[in-house]
């Protein structure tokens, strides 16, 4: 067909006008609906919720407030120092065993914290193995004639998550270190700057973007932890909306509990855009330039080999060889009590989670290349917030407005039909999966974004010019060539569900435990031995996106 027919060439045009327009309403109606769960919430300020949340404010929600700011702080100032100083030492510096830390040190991404909340409360408490090593090498015979730190307190729950969240920092603070031209540190070199004056005055100012992405990343994770301050005892916000919820029965309380909460979340966000308005940060070279590592030898070789190993073995190396122990002296029973049902209810939906969260990253990456306008950002943003807010609060803002609308629908239809349905999709799988995709879907579509923005605009223009629609060019042109980039999507997401607790712990339909939910359960009752088994199914399966992530960056770094 002559293509250069201008009757011809107009209905083309007309066709891929409507074809976009089309994208265009796919993606602002998948942003909406991520979205509502959140502006729910946020609306929730203006509903009058009574005299409970005069009660709340009289007498717990100062200790919420306190105890998730000093949680905040904690976590804050652990993860930084661990994730940048780890983070500059197996980038910039050479010693014995570095090659391995630079994957070693994000397998503690695996593990939730609420399993190593689990796991060393068992090896601490008066009766588990260390306190018994103490007492036998000491000859101590009672609590009384020794001191030994409570792990169950904030103090605890701070360390605990400290352990599990410093790989976010020192991800983003590697990968930025990586990106810096080794000419720059050489400059400061040459101008009579120390090793340790390069890091302050230059590498440590050129990776803050990165190093504070990695921070609020660890904020936001903190504040949605829900296992773990529980298990510790500790009054945070995801607590307070729980108990409000089910123990005072009050959900217009608990949905502006979960507000406040992300008021927490939004002041994050907002304060690091402030503090970096004017700064600008560029590279002057490429930054594939090699870096020329510092060799370390001696005694300094040794020390940055233990500050490496450290972190490692707390928050992997020591729960993951006492979650195998427990399972090897309980095998006959750690295979038991429904692992592989609740196995294969973790595995359901957590693929059905991540293979409907890449199809949506596609829809709103793409449309939002081929369309990229204010209302198209507007809606993507909104949606993306979902991974900043916590699992909790997306419970709190799915059930209330999914329960309005499944009894409207049941009214409905019982005046019509004289039938009884029930309700819909609350308690059900369905709203579980919505559950999912509102908390995990900007980690696939941070993934997906990344990896069709480098695919050059010219490779659609061509496409377009032979006739090809906005469809094809995304199924047959952009997907192999972001093979990469889904993959990662897919990964993330599937082990993000693997490990969510707050979410499936209030959405999970009746009869549908997962392998998290078990761990929770077991453990809440101290039954750690048999809690064992989905502990270390949860960590093993959570090991694979780590690994493949390490590999990707020491690709990349090769290139």
């Amino acid at each position: 067909m002559n293509k250069s027919n201008p009757i011809i060439a107009n209905f083309y045009r007309l066709i891929n006008y409507l074809s976009m327009r089309s994208w265009t309403a796919i993606v602002m109606m998948t942003a909406i609906l991520i979205a509502i769960p959140i502006l729910f919430v946020v609306s929730s300020i203006f509903i009058d919720a009574g005299t409970i949340w005069k009660h709340l404010v009289e007498t717990v929600l100062t200790r919420y407030i306190f105890n998730s700011l000093l949680l905040m702080f904690g976590v804050g100032i652990g993860v930084l120092i661990i994730g940048v100083v780890t983070a500059w030492l197996v980038t910039i510096c050479n010693f014995w065993g570095r090659s391995w830390f630079e994957w070693l040190l994000l397998l503690p991404l695996s593990a939730p914290a609420y399993l190593l909340a689990y796991t060393y409360t068992n090896m601490l408490e008066y009766y588990g193995p260390i306190q018994v090593t103490l007492r036998s090498w000491f000859g101590w015979q009672s609590i009384n004639e020794y001191w030994f730190p409570n792990i169950r307190s904030l103090w605890g729950a701070i360390l605990m998550l400290i352990l599990v969240l410093y790989p976010y920092v020192y991800l983003l603070a590697r990968t930025a270190f990586l990106e810096q031209s080794n000419s720059t540190l050489e400059a400061s070199l040459s101008l009579g700057c120390n090793p340790w004056q390069s890091f302050f005055k230059v590498a440590l100012p050129l990776a803050r973007p990165g190093i504070m992405a990695g921070l609020a990343l660890a904020l936001m994770e903190a504040l949605n932890d829900f296992g773990t301050v529980q298990y510790f005892g500790v009054n945070t916000f995801t607590t307070g909306i729980y108990d409000t919820w089910f123990g005072l029965g009050e959900r217009e309380a608990a949905s502006q509990l979960a507000a406040f909460l992300m008021l927490f979340i939004f002041t994050l966000i907002i304060l690091e855009l402030w503090s970096r308005r004017q700064a600008r940060y560029y590279q002057n070279s490429s930054p594939r330039s090699p870096i020329t590592p510092y060799k370390l030898t001696s005694w300094r070789g040794y020390l940055a080999w233990t500050i490496c190993f450290i972190p490692f073995f707390g928050g992997f190396l020591a729960p993951s060889f006492y979650l195998v122990n427990l399972v090897r002296l309980n095998a006959n029973t750690a295979l038991k009590n429904n692992f592989f049902i609740l196995a294969n209810n973790s595995l359901k939906a957590s693929l059905i989670t991540a293979i409907a969260a890449l199809i949506l990253s596609l829809i709103m990456a793409y449309g939002k290349r081929v369309q990229n306008s204010f209302w198209i950002n507007g809606s993507v943003r909104i949606a993306a917030l979902g991974y900043a807010i916590p699992g909790s609060v997306i419970a709190v803002g799915i059930l209330i407005p999914v329960g309005k609308l499944d009894n409207a629908i049941a009214n409905i239809i019982q005046q019509i039909f004289e039938v009884k349905i029930g309700l819909l999709i609350s308690g059900t799988i369905l709203a579980l999966i919505y559950a999912y995709l509102v908390r995990f879907l900007p980690v696939a579509f941070g993934a997906v974004e990344s990896s069709l923005g480098k695919i050059k605009p010219s490779l659609d223009d061509a496409s377009r010019s032979l006739g090809a629609k906005p469809n094809e060019i995304l199924i047959k042109i952009h997907t192999p060539l972001m093979t990469g980039g889904i993959l990662t999507a897919i990964m993330l997401v599937f082990v993000d569900v693997m490990k969510e607790l707050p979410a499936t712990l209030v959405i999970r339909p009746f009869n549908f435990d997962t392998l998290a939910i078990r761990v929770y359960q077991y453990a809440s009752d101290e039954r750690l031995s048999e809690a064992a088994a989905p502990a270390l199914a949860i960590v093993l399966v959570g090991m694979i996106p780590v690994i493949f992530l390490s590999w990707q960056i020491s690709q990349s770094r090769s290139r």
